[in-house]
């Protein structure tokens, strides 16, 4: 069926070109583009995290061989490690969010320089996360 000469009109203004390589961000799309992944490594960790919490509760002989892996196996250290980094960002940009939220830091300017500290912070979150997991 032929389409109407105002749909083929809208049709012609699309853009064409739709690779995401070419396409400059902003920091602020950026931190929250960040802020959502954060949220769902933080929660999908969450329930691994209670699940080996509550494995570890459950008697002292457990709680010591817990405590022995999470100190000999790189891969859990890795794993925790990018949790605390990504729980850190999240609450990071939560901060963020709920300042912009109360109308403070809404021009892009603004914007631009919170996003920027939160993800600055949130590095040295990190790093300071892995001295806490592997020293």
């Amino acid at each position: 069926m032929p389409l109407d000469p105002l749909e083929e009109k809208m049709n012609d203004k699309r853009p064409v070109n739709l690779d995401l390589s070419t396409v400059s961000f902003p920091i602020t799309a950026i931190a929250s583009i960040l802020h959502r992944i954060t949220a769902v490594i933080t929660w999908v960790g969450l329930g691994f995290l209670l699940v080996l919490l509550g494995y570890a509760l459950g008697s002292e002989q457990q709680y010591l061989s817990t405590s022995q892996v999470m100190q000999s196996n790189f891969l859990l250290q890795f794993v925790t490690w990018g949790f605390l980094t990504a729980l850190a960002y999240y609450c990071l940009a939560s901060a963020k969010h709920i300042i912009q939220d109360l109308g403070f830091c809404e021009t892009l300017e603004s914007g631009s320089v919170l996003s920027w500290g939160a993800i600055i912070i949130g590095v040295l979150l990190a790093l300071l996360a892995g001295v806490a997991v592997w020293v």
